[in-house]
């Protein structure tokens, strides 16, 4: 159990540095990417190196979490033995069985139409 915890920390980080990641990566409408300075040209990663490290860390924290969620749900699996679709009751609808031995006649004739229920003025 103590393993599910340390996974469950490590997924918890990889998830913040994930979402921390993306935001500050440079969209078209420049995003929180601003965040790096006044875009000068000292800065120490600048323009298309910073662009490719940030696409790669995003890759690889995306694929650190993938891999992360499938060992969890993997672990979780093994700790419990029901899944929650077991817990849900399943109503007993009965399908009326139409019987191979009814009289053709009684087959061909319609069924009588039920009166419609209309409410009584009081």
């Amino acid at each position: 159990m103590e393993t599910y915890t340390v996974l469950m920390v490590i997924h918890s980080i990889i998830v913040l540095f994930l979402i921390v990641v993306v935001l500050i990566q440079r969209t078209d409408s420049d995003g929180m990417g601003g965040l790096g300075g006044g875009g000068g040209g000292n800065q120490f990663l600048s323009g298309r190196s910073a662009a490719n490290l940030m696409t790669r860390t995003t890759a690889i924290l995306a694929a650190a979490f993938m891999i992360s969620s499938l060992i969890l749900a993997i672990m979780v699996s093994r700790i419990t033995s029901s899944s929650i679709v077991d817990s849900v009751a399943v109503e007993d609808t009965a399908v009326p069985v139409v019987s191979k031995d009814v009289a053709p006649e009684a087959a061909k004739k319609p069924a009588k139409p039920a009166a419609p229920v209309v409410p009584k003025p009081e």
